[in-house]
């Protein structure tokens, strides 16, 4: 039976900077992927509380996960930039919820450097929700990198990204592209690191780290055997 894949993010556009290409190549290989964005990416911006720009994005989700194969995409739209506002305990429970509902093997989520406070917020939400106790599915815990946040926290002012674990995206590095492509609003102009052209040599230097054409780079939490 092929193993059940969680992907927990902060933003739409996050699975697929962080993931995308190792997304792309489980659901090729016929493991069902169920994401949850939990929040809105856009009520932090000058346009407040716009439907449609929260509508646009939520298409986009939708367009990027079917690009990449995805089983199902589940958007909570929490307040954008804010989680720190509310109760950490709400946020375990909305993952717990979702974890409940799917039994997934792996567990993707970000690391706990990165710059942007949803990250850290949720990254921690989720260690907490994956914890280890009898019964549970969840057998390896990754943390993944999202270019213009990750690498753009200051060294020493908190943990740094060392990657320790990585997947080959050689074959589905233009899929992860692809759906990027669903989130044109997001992108930006190179040398940008949410460019497409940025995304794509990332991954080739992450490759290249590992002895392949192109990878994405993760640090393990926890592998269980």
């Amino acid at each position: 039976m092929s193993k059940s894949i969680a992907v927990i993010a902060a933003h739409p556009d996050d699975e697929v900077l962080g993931c995308g290409g190792t997304i792309a190549r489980m659901a090729v290989q016929g493991c069902p992927v169920h994401i949850l964005l939990v929040a809105d990416g856009e009520t932090s911006r000058s346009n407040e509380g716009n439907i449609v720009d929260l509508e646009h994005r939520r298409c986009a989700a939708q367009k990027a996960g079917e690009i990449l194969g995805c089983s199902s995409v589940e958007l909570l739209t929490l307040p954008d930039n804010r989680l720190d506002r509310l109760e950490r305990l709400d946020i375990i429970k909305m993952v717990e919820n979702f974890l409940d509902r799917y039994h997934p093997s792996i567990v993707f989520t970000h690391h706990v450097g990165d710059v942007n406070i949803d990250h850290q917020i949720l990254h921690h939400a989720v260690v907490t929700a994956c914890r280890p106790m009898p019964g549970k599915s969840i057998e390896e815990l990754l943390f993944f990198e999202v270019p213009s946040s990750t690498e753009w926290r200051p060294y020493g002012s908190a943990e740094s990204f060392n990657p320790n674990w990585f997947t080959d995206i050689s074959q589905t590095l233009e899929i992860k592209l692809r759906a990027l492509r669903a989130y044109e609003a997001e992108l930006r102009e190179f040398p940008h690191p949410r460019s497409l052209r940025a995304v794509s040599a990332l991954a080739e230097w992450r490759g290249a780290t590992a002895g392949f054409m192109a990878a994405e780079a993760f640090v393990l939490g926890r592998k269980l055997l």
